[in-house]
């Protein structure tokens, strides 16, 4: 089954702010093991500048994720979670994430398209604090397999 591509175009603001902690950034640090005391220490983060520690640059791909539920949950748009990959994801940041940020997301479908069979899915999440202020961008592509006729799949040889 395609993906209905009359979700271009769509875009998604979330109903929940996601308030950063300390610990969010630290746990995530661990999780990609990454061992930059930035992440860690906020005295460490202080010697390079900042104001308190920071996150990871990919750190937003957890706000990201959740973000991007809110259109692939929808019925409507016929994804098939068993088909699904993850082709890609690419991370623009306007200032590092913080603890104590309240961050708002908007979820934007950009683009539907199909090709050898696969549906490919371009999902855009804006995050910005609720005084405005841009925090970055996640684009994710992704990849719904096809039904697989006529390339082999599921049939006799």
């Amino acid at each position: 089954m395609a993906l209905n591509k009359s979700f271009v175009g769509r875009s998604y603001r979330l109903p929940w702010t996601y308030e950063v902690g300390r610990q969010n950034i630290i746990e995530f640090a661990y999780a990609v093991s990454d061992v930059n005391p930035v992440y860690r220490d906020p005295e460490a983060a202080k010697a390079l500048g900042h104001p308190d520690s920071v996150a990871s640059p990919t750190f937003l791909s957890v706000l990201a994720t959740r973000s991007h539920h809110i259109v692939t949950d929808d019925p409507e748009l016929g994804l098939d979670y068993s088909r699904m990959v993850h082709g890609a994801q690419r991370f623009t940041l306007h200032r590092p994430v913080r603890p104590g940020d309240r961050i708002l997301s908007t979820a934007h479908v950009d683009d539907i398209t199909s090709r050898a069979g696969n549906d490919y899915l371009i999902l855009r999440s804006e995050f910005e604090t609720e005084e405005g202020e841009k925090v970055g961008t996640v684009i994710a592509t992704l990849i719904v397999r096809g039904d697989g006729i006529g390339l082999g799949e599921g049939k006799d040889a």
